[in-house]
């Protein structure tokens, strides 16, 4: 077998033995949609952009399954390899370090994937809700807003090194977005100092630019951009403190 999917082979099966970020990516999203769109009923949609709370918030969640893995997944794994010296060990052995962490990110994609489309399935079994009414746009936002989240653990790896470090700032930066991304109270009862602190949060620009399209409100052009420049970004920077650092 070549050398990169034999490398993305491997990381799969270690990822499915790391509870911590199974937790995250699919338990966690998937409790939470239950329980909070269980608490609203379809009078309440004129609190959520007028479609049913269970439509706004699967929509929501699959974003959140974005940004566990993204700051929570991907980070700790990549900052203990860091930490243990296995990236040295990689790079000695003439095993580029590209294919490692290429390997990580097509396996937080398929995470991301997978946790997703479980959202799917439990929100149309439980509550009917409904799929994505413009399905590219969904998917253009998709691969976006993963692409950026999964930039950014790479970024917070290279700059912890360190695996509980990782994972202390991965969940410092993830339950605040989680909370006021529009995964948790609508935005439009958030207070004022709330929805300013929404509007710069990197996971609500992925729950905006998948919940238009699936709503049927079209492109969110401007949340797309703001993650392609996050994207760009943070993959520069991560890239160097690499070459500085391993």
């Amino acid at each position: 077998m070549p050398l990169f999917p034999k490398l993305t082979w491997t990381e799969l099966k270690l990822f499915a033995r790391e509870p911590f970020a199974v937790i995250f990516t699919f338990a966690f999203p998937l409790i939470t949609l239950v329980v909070i769109s269980g608490s609203f009923s379809i009078e309440d949609a004129e609190d959520f952009r007028g479609v049913a709370p269970w439509d706004y918030y699967l929509a929501s969640y699959v974003g959140v399954v974005i940004g566990a893995v993204g700051t929570i997944a991907l980070p700790v794994h990549v900052a203990a390899y860091a930490e243990r010296g296995i990236l040295r060990r990689f790079r000695a052995s003439s095993i580029p370090t590209w294919s490692v962490l290429g390997a990580q990110v097509v396996v937080g994609f398929l995470m991301a994937v997978i946790g997703s489309v479980v959202l799917m399935i439990a929100g149309r079994l439980l509550y009917d809700a409904s799929l994505p009414e413009q399905p590219f746009g969904v998917l253009v936002a998709f691969v976006i807003g993963a692409a950026s989240f999964l930039t950014l653990g790479l970024l917070i790896a290279m700059v912890t090194r360190n695996a509980r470090a990782a994972q202390a700032v991965g969940m410092l930066l993830f339950f605040p977005m989680f909370l006021l991304s529009g995964a948790g109270p609508p935005p439009d009862v958030m207070s004022d100092a709330m929805q300013s602190v929404s509007d710069v949060l990197p996971l609500t620009f992925v729950v905006r630019a998948i919940q238009d399209p699936w709503i049927g409100e079209g492109q969110d052009t401007t949340s797309l951009v703001l993650l392609v420049a996050i994207t760009v970004v943070a993959g520069a920077i991560a890239g160097w403190l690499m070459k500085r650092g391993i």
